[in-house]
C-alpha cells in the first residue's frame, strides 16, 4: 500500500499530507521488490488517490495500480472517463478496490449522507453505469435511484478489456449481494483460517447464482525476522509503538467498537486470542479496535509463506500485504517474503492440479 506521505497506524497524516520524493521512492520500493500491484487508498484526510495513482504510473514501469474508489463523489459519466484515462495512461495497469465506506462520519466528511445499505445501493447502481459507459457502442442513457444521465458518451475507453478490474470488500449482507454481482476479485482481511473458509464459501455461494466465480484476495500485515523469536521480538515493539502513537495522537485503546462489519468480524477473531491458527498475530487489531487491515503473520519468511500456502489452498488467489514500517518492509518482503511465497505456491500448486 502506498501512501503519500509516511505515515502508519494513526489517524492524520504527520507533516505535509503529500511528499513526492516519498511516493516515487515508494512506489519504485514496491517495483523493484517484486509487487504485482500495490494499493492506492481513500482517505478524507489525505491526496486524492487518482492523482496519486497516475503520478505512480509515471514513476514506474511494470507496478499495478489498486485505486480504492468511493462511488458518490463523483458523477459516473465523469469517474467512466477519469478511470479509462488512467487505464489507458498506465498502459492497463490500473484496478479499482471500490469502496462504499464503512464510517458515516468519515463519509460525511466529504458530503455523503447515506446510510450503509444506501450507500451499498448506490455501489451497485454506480458499478452498473460504469460498466455501461465502458463497454457501450453508443451513446448510453441511465435513470436509476440514484443517477439520472443522457447520452454518456464512450469515447474514452480502458486499455483493459471488457473493462478495468473491480476489487471489492464487505462483510455485511448488503454489501455481499454487490459483491457477488460486481467484484472480479473479491476482499478479505486476514482471519483465521477457518473462519476465512467459511467466509469465503459463502461468498462463492452467493456468485454462483449470478454465475460468476470471483478471486479472492486476503489482507495481512507480516511480521518477518532471520530467526522465529526475533520475529516475535518485533511484534511487540510494533504493540508498544503503535499505542503510543495513538495515545500522542488522542486516539482510543481499545474500547473501541467499529461501525462496519469486516471490523467487527476481525475484532471478533482477535478477542478470542491474541495469537491464532500458530502465527496469525491480533495484537493490533485488539488495540486499535480492528478499524483496518490489521492482523499480521510473525514468523520468519519460510513461516509466513507457509502459513499463506494454507490460504491459497483454502481459496485465496492473491495476497495483499504490507508493513508496520511500509517503506522499509516493502524492501524487505522483496529480499525475502515474496521469493518464499511464490516458492511455496509452486511447491503446493501440482499437488492440486497434478
Amino acid at each position: 500500500m502506498i501512501t503519500a506521505t509516511p505515515s502508519a497506524e494513526v489517524d492524520q497524516p504527520l507533516g505535509d499530507a503529500v511528499d513526492a520524493d516519498f511516493v516515487r521512492r515508494f512506489a519504485q520500493a514496491h517495483e523493484n521488490a517484486g509487487f504485482d500491484k500495490a494499493l492506492v487508498g481513500y482517505f478524507s484526510n489525505g491526496a486524492e488517490g487518482a492523482v496519486v495513482s497516475s503520478f505512480i504510473a509515471a514513476a514506474t514501469q511494470r507496478l499495478g495500480i489498486l485505486l480504492a474508489y468511493r462511488p458518490g463523489v463523483i458523477a459516473p459519466p465523469l469517474a467512466a472517463r477519469q478511470l479509462a484515462t488512467l487505464d489507458q495512461f498506465s498502459n492497463g495497469r490500473l484496478a479499482l478496490n471500490v469502496i462504499s465506506g464503512g464510517s458515516d462520519t468519515d463519509q460525511q466528511r466529504d458530503g455523503d449522507w447515506l446510510d450503509h445499505d444506501q450507500r451499498y445501493a448506490r455501489t451497485d447502481e454506480y458499478l452498473h453505469a460504469l460498466k455501461a459507459i465502458w463497454t457501450a457502442a453508443g451513446p448510453v442513457d441511465h435513470q436509476g435511484e440514484f443517477y439520472r444521465f443522457k447520452g454518456a458518451l464512450p469515447n474514452v475507453r480502458p486499455r483493459q478489456k471488457p473493462h478495468i478490474p473491480i476489487y471489492f470488500s464487505g462483510s455485511s449482507p448488503a454489501a455481499l449481494e454487490v459483491a457477488a454481482r460486481h467484484a472480479d476479485t473479491y476482499m478479505l482481511w486476514g482471519e483465521p483460517l477457518a473462519d476465512f473458509s467459511e467466509h469465503v464459501r459463502h461468498l462463492q455461494r452467493l456468485a454462483q447464482a449470478q454465475g460468476r466465480n470471483p478471486r479472492i484476495s486476503v489482507s495481512f500485515r507480516p511480521i518477518v525476522a532471520d530467526s522465529e523469536e526475533a520475529a516475535w521480538r518485533r511484534a511487540a515493539e510494533i504493540l508498544e509503538r503503535i499505542r503510543a502513537n495513538r495515545e500522542r495522537q488522542g486516539l482510543p485503546v481499545h474500547g473501541h467498537t467499529p461501525d462496519n462489519a469486516g471490523s467487527q468480524r476481525l475484532l471478533a477473531a482477535a478477542q478470542r486470542g491474541e495469537v491464532l491458527d500458530e502465527r496469525l498475530w491480533t495484537g493490533v487489531a485488539r488495540l486499535t479496535g480492528a478499524q483496518w487491515n490489521s492482523t499480521a503473520l510473525v514468523g520468519t519468511p519460510e513461516q509466513v509463506a507457509k502459513a499463506l500456502g494454507r490460504y491459497w489452498q483454502a481459496g485465496a488467489s492473491t495476497f495483499l500485504i504490507r508493513g508496520f514500517d511500509p517503506l522499509d518492509d516493502a524492501e524487505a518482503y522483496g529480499r525475502g517474503l515474496i521469493p518464499a511465497i511464490r516458492e511455496q505456491i509452486a511447491a503446493l500448486q501440482p499437488r492440486l492440479t497434478g
